[in-house]
């Protein structure tokens, strides 16, 4: 931790930061892998003395600074929906953070077996993560992975007050010149305008994938992609036209209001897109009680939808340089550039 950022810290009583007396593997057993990133991996380990499970995400200091992530976590873990942080130990190359072992699983997984959900459940799952999102962006933080694998069940409950958003990794906090936290309110006079654009961008690029996550509860398919093998040229194509389905299958029978919300969380211009508020304050979720609560209908098996979910999201990852608030993926120079790579390998 640098000298700037630990006056923050030492106010946070919670967890502290473990260097060099006490180590990881004195109080923590390590298990078997739960998931790899490009940077970290994270394992089940067991607390030798209370023998409970915890997560822990051992990260490469080597490959990335984890001081943004950790003060992240440190400072909103304390929310009911975001992943807890339960210690932090620095150990020279790694650092171990362990959290709450998230037992119920990927939040889509679940629900794509789950043997009946309706609207009404949507709305409300859909509630307890944008309220969790407002949270953070009015605190001047945004997430900028929230791929519905970072989205977990704390227990099989299936419960919305089990849900937690996990993987700060890629998480910004809003910082003034001088290096002082800023919520959005306070911005004017301390930001530079091109960070407060991108800080923006990255709001909307956060709603947009609560969009695309809404887009899948509903239909059982994703927006952009049809299946695992979908090409990053096609999947671009398609997240850049803005255009998706909204008729057959489930949508013959799902309500108008979903319909109007979905196509305000996926509209593919940044500055015309929903905010987390305006997502809560809309009628779909605000009159959720009366919403239908019939069986939504499963065609595609839960692994195809999960492939296609992450070919849409590794296609996104591979847009190199995002212009600053251009619509994603969306600009005549990127559709050009994608058709110009699709025709020339089609032929």
């Amino acid at each position: 931790m640098d000298d700037k950022s630990s006056p923050l810290l030492s106010i946070l009583p919670i967890v502290q930061m473990h260097g060099g007396s006490t180590k990881f593997s004195d109080l923590y057993e390590l298990q078997e892998d739960i998931g790899v990133g490009s940077y970290s991996i994270c394992k089940r380990c067991v607390h030798r003395v209370s023998g409970m499970d915890y997560a822990v995400k051992i990260i490469d200091k080597s490959k990335r600074d984890p001081s943004e992530e950790i003060e992240i976590l440190m400072r909103y873990g304390q929310h009911p929906n975001i992943i807890t942080l339960k210690d932090a130990y620095d150990e020279g190359r790694y650092v171990y953070l362990v959290t709450e072992l998230m037992k119920g699983g990927e939040l889509l997984d679940k629900i794509l077996r789950q043997k009946f959900f309706s609207e009404r459940e949507a709305s409300a799952v859909l509630y307890t993560i944008t309220k969790t999102v407002d949270y953070l962006h009015c605190q001047g933080v945004v997430h900028r992975d929230l791929k519905p694998s970072n989205i977990l069940y704390m227990d099989d409950s299936g419960n919305p007050d089990s849900i937690r958003i996990c993987d700060f990794g890629f998480a910004k906090q809003l910082r003034g010149g001088n290096g002082l936290l800023l919520t959005p309110c306070y911005t004017a006079n301390f930001v530079a305008p091109e960070v407060l654009m991108r800080q923006g961008y990255d709001a909307a690029c956060d709603i947009w994938s609560l969009g695309v996550l809404l887009y899948t509860m509903l239909a059982g398919y994703t927006p952009f992609a049809n299946g695992p093998n979908d090409t990053p040229e096609e999947i671009l194509l398609r997240i850049g036209s803005g255009k998706f389905s909204l008729t057959g299958g489930n949508w013959d029978t799902v309500s108008d209001t979903s319909k109007d919300l979905l196509s305000h969380m996926l509209h593919v211009d940044p500055h015309q897109r929903y905010t987390a508020e305006q997502v809560l304050k809309h009628s779909w979720i605000a009159c959720r009680d009366t919403l239908p609560h019939f069986k939504l209908t499963r065609h595609d098996a839960p692994h195809l939808v999960k492939g296609a979910m992450a070919a849409t999201y590794s296609a996104l990852s591979q847009k190199t340089s995002q212009p600053v608030l251009e619509p994603v993926a969306a600009s005549s120079l990127a559709q050009r550039r994608s058709m110009k790579k699709l025709t020339s390998t089609d032929m």
